[in-house]
């Protein structure tokens, strides 16, 4: 399944990992428009309604694994990508997809993103029978501040005070896809993610909001496995943040798999690199127990 899956991306072409969102070049071979199901409200919060995007391969029958991605900008900007062509290999694969809104820095600061990006995995298992969801095999998956995000969504512990009453009713997260996203906040640390951006999604809130919302906080054994992009020679989210993350998973016996890539910026990687991390994702996926929908 595994090498036939391969092949098949191998044919399909590249995802584009920017910063903010997958983009998609022109693909080699065209895969049918998936089903989509647009700007589905899953959560009110802070005066307005919170929106996801559903897309589904009905090729595939069967309850499907789910990738939920997490857009990046910081905290304070960006949007969910507006179309599915940026996740074609994964759709290829049989993989449904939720690309996720939450509330931005302006609106409302930490921890209200984190408590977003977990209500929409309570959504998705709250809603797996009606999307042909597999609410045991739910992946986040972010780039950049999405990454982090990614990060707290599937480390977080069943016990904790930052879901919402609303939303402790989580699915079973078997992996995580961490892009370039920051790991420590506090800026004595390895690999600290410096920017102003990180002090204005804090806010003013308390100052243990600096620990609680670093994913370095919840790295212990029994964790999701941990599959970890980053290019060395990132301006923007130090490559070190994913060193320092990849050997405390090590440390704690978490499995994980690191992508480095050569020279490689903040995402827009070359094609040939792009192929290769989705190639290395779903081989990934596959040695943990996440395979596509057959």
């Amino acid at each position: 399944m595994i090498t036939q899956t391969l092949a098949a991306i191998a044919l399909l072409g590249a995802t584009s990992v920017a910063a903010q969102a997958p983009t998609e070049p022109a693909p080699p071979v065209s895969i049918p428009a998936p089903e989509a199901t647009k700007d589905v409200v899953y959560l009110q919060a802070s005066g307005k309604d919170l929106h996801l995007d559903v897309y589904r391969n009905t090729a595939f029958k069967g309850p499907r694994p789910v990738l939920v991605y997490i857009h990046g900008g910081a905290w304070w900007k960006g949007e969910k990508p507006a179309g599915w062509g940026g996740f074609r290999a994964y759709l290829a694969a049989g993989f449904s997809v939720v690309t996720v809104e939450y509330r931005l820095s302006d609106v409302a600061t930490a921890p209200a993103a984190v408590q977003d990006v977990r209500c929409a995995l309570s959504w998705v298992k709250a809603n797996a029978k009606t999307y042909g969801f597999d609410a045991r095999r739910v992946v986040p998956y972010g780039t950049s501040a999405g990454g982090h995000l990614a990060l707290m969504a599937g480390m977080l512990p069943k016990a904790n005070d930052i879901d919402l009453p609303a939303c402790r009713d989580q699915p079973t997260v078997p992996a995580i896809l961490d892009f370039y996203g920051p790991y420590h906040l506090r800026s004595n640390l390895p690999g600290a993610f410096k920017s102003p951006s990180t002090a204005r999604w804090i806010g003013g809130g308390p100052e243990t909001l600096w620990t609680t919302m670093a994913p370095a906080t919840y790295v212990r054994a029994g964790l999701p496995p941990v599959f970890i992009v980053h290019g060395d020679a990132d301006p923007t989210v130090p490559y070190e943040a994913s060193l320092a993350l990849k050997a405390d998973l090590d440390k704690a016996g978490v499995p994980n798999r690191f992508h480095s890539v050569a020279g490689g910026v903040h995402g827009k990687f070359p094609k040939e690199e792009q192929d290769s991390i989705e190639r290395d994702v779903l081989d990934f996926l596959a040695a943990n127990g996440v395979r596509g929908a057959r």
